[in-house]
């Protein structure tokens, strides 16, 4: 709920004389309310477009927060802020209107339960604010903002019933919206503002982060804002409405295909970086995965929405950034070897129930791929818990483990149950799955050291594993590109790739394969092509603007044991 002083009264006081923020728990939004007066209206007549007004805010350690106000229709100007510890918090304004220009003022927060932000930790994971662990599993409601009352309602109770800790959806929707969400050129309409505002505020109250895309394309974005002012008024207004919210931000829906979609984010997501004083987890989705934007330095977390886990596993092993998977039912758990938190699009939630059940019991922040698994797929905790995915049971799988005793559990992930514990003691487990009807979840932890682990959740239990090596040396890299034979490709066309083992080992024995395929010149980024060898690909024509072109296509791959290669060779790309 937000804090907020009647406007009747903003009117008989001089400016910030108020103090709605006063006793305003930790992690809860207030807001001061200003009107402009006849005569600032006249000078402004779009305030929106033209009113400079922001606050630093000084917390008890002094931390500052630079917040910029937003424009609520007529001559409403709201600062909204958030104050993340309890004590006295002092602020200073700045603004192009005299009477709100250099005021100082002073409030107090009071203590909270609040877990605070989300943001990235442990390289690969998630904790809150107060250093909580924190096991994200997301559901895609990509138009909460435009359903209907009953129908946002219907989704968020799903989503809470079955413990979901995200809830995703759309700012700007697509362009079939624009006369909804703005009323001309740099005019936001502050009805539809006012009503999301609502309903990210219903997602808080049940416990849950907003997940917010700004729109579904870039595309859309430019054709709304067509220039890099507007684009940057858009952001300060989003800035100034949400980044007091738990929240993060989520780009657009894809950009691969479209041309400058690269540029256009990392211009908004730079901005984002700049106006957010929370700096809340920044992303971009994407058709395959928006790993391509990482390298513009304004992302931290990398979304992915391929179905293929190969995708998921090598990039895993590349980049030192959270990993979340956008997957349904039947990929859920595989999403989760390839150390994907879920984002989960489908009708069969009560699944994503029974993963977080299960996942709230491990150490999932430190979890990691584990690849000394045979019919099996794995993340552990080396020395402390095995968690391992059988998707099409069969023969016993072999599980190599620290030399300990062990508690051993099968969990069938579509029920949630699981089956009698048994022990086990050795470096070497064996086992085969209950029955072969349906994939199995076997856990395998340690005596007793999970349980007093488990009382303390910091995150140094061991030392954090950093992202490995990547071997790039040709005389030790296990293969080469075989096909495409020729050095000459052309884009949207069908063409056969396939890779040669040069060495055959029993690392080499199951390689999976990456291939991406990137124009250095055009600054588009990379794209993923395919995965796999042998198999046919189409270089997108998006990738170049201007032919013929130098075409660079990387071959990534993961051995059995989970060490990295990468083999690049350059074509002459042609339309």
């Amino acid at each position: 709920m937000l804090a907020r002083l009647p406007l009747f009264l903003l009117a008989g006081l001089p400016a910030f004389a108020q103090t709605p923020c006063e006793g305003t728990p930790a992690y809860t939004p207030c807001e001061f309310v200003f009107e402009l007066s006849a005569a600032e209206l006249a000078a402004h007549p779009n305030p929106h477009a033209s009113v400079q007004l922001q606050a630093e805010f000084r917390s008890p350690h002094f931390r500052t927060y630079l917040m910029p106000a937003y424009w609520d229709g007529g001559g409403k100007m709201i600062l909204r802020f958030t104050p993340t510890e309890s004590g006295q918090w002092i602020y200073h304004t700045g603004s192009d209107l005299a009477r709100l220009d250099g005021q100082d003022g002073s409030f107090n927060a009071t203590a909270s339960e609040a877990p605070g932000f989300v943001k990235p930790a442990n390289f690969h994971h998630w904790a809150t604010d107060n250093k909580q662990p924190h096991l994200w599993m997301g559901y895609i409601a990509d138009r909460f903002a435009f359903d209907s009352r009953e129908d946002f309602e219907q989704k968020l109770n799903e989503a809470a019933a079955n413990k979901f800790t995200h809830f995703r959806g759309s700012i700007l929707g697509n362009a079939s919206d624009r006369a909804r969400v703005y009323l001309g050129p740099d005019q936001p309409n502050p009805s539809y503002f006012d009503e999301l505002d609502r309903r990210i505020l219903a997602i808080h109250k049940r416990g849950l982060t907003a997940d917010l895309m700004l729109a579904s394309d870039p595309a859309y974005l430019a054709a709304l804002f067509p220039d890099w002012q507007a684009r940057e008024r858009f952001v300060r207004y989003i800035a100034a409405r949400y980044a007091p919210m738990n929240i993060t931000w989520q780009g657009v829906e894809e950009f691969e295909d479209y041309p400058d979609g690269r540029a256009l984010l990392k211009e908004i997501g730079t901005a984002l970086a700049k106006l957010d004083p929370y700096q809340h987890p920044r992303s971009s989705n994407a058709k395959v995965t928006s790993s391509p934007l990482l390298a513009d330095g304004w992302m931290n977390f990398v979304i992915e929405a391929s179905q293929d886990d190969v995708i998921g596993s090598v990039e895993h092993q590349f980049y030192q950034v959270p990993f979340v998977g956008v997957t349904d039912a039947r990929h859920l758990w595989n999403a989760t070897m390839d150390g994907e938190y879920p984002e989960f699009r489908g009708p069969e939630a009560p699944l994503c129930f029974h993963w977080f059940e299960f996942m709230s019991d491990t150490r999932h922040w430190e979890l990691e791929p584990y690849f000394d698994a045979d019919g099996a797929r794995a993340v552990a905790l080396e020395d402390t818990e095995y968690v391992s995915y059988i998707e099409h049971p069969g023969p016993p799988i072999e599980l190599s483990v620290e030399k300990h005793g062990y508690d051993v559990m099968w969990f069938n992930p579509a029920s949630g149950e699981y089956l009698e514990q048994k022990k086990y003691k050795g470096e070497h487990f064996t086992g085969a799955a209950p029955d072969s009807s349906h994939p199995w979840v076997l856990l395998v932890a340690r005596e007793g050291r999970k349980e007093s682990m488990l009382k303390s959740v910091k995150f140094e239990s061991r030392e954090v594993p950093l992202v490995q090596e990547i071997e790039t040396n040709i005389q030790k890299v296990p293969y080469a590109i075989a096909e495409p034979a020729g050095d000459t490709l052309a884009a949207g066309k069908p063409v056969r790739f396939a890779a040669k083992l040069t060495r055959e080992t029993r690392a080499t024995r199951a390689m999976q394969y990456l291939w991406t395929a990137e124009v250095p010149t055009e600054n588009q980024g990379f794209r993923v092509i395919g995965t796999g060898s042998p198999a046919s690909f189409v270089i997108p024509a998006s990738l170049a603007k201007n032919f013929p072109a130098v075409l660079t296509i990387h071959l990534t791959a993961l051995n059995a044991n989970g060490k990295a290669y990468s083999l690049d060779r350059v074509y002459q790309l042609t339309k």
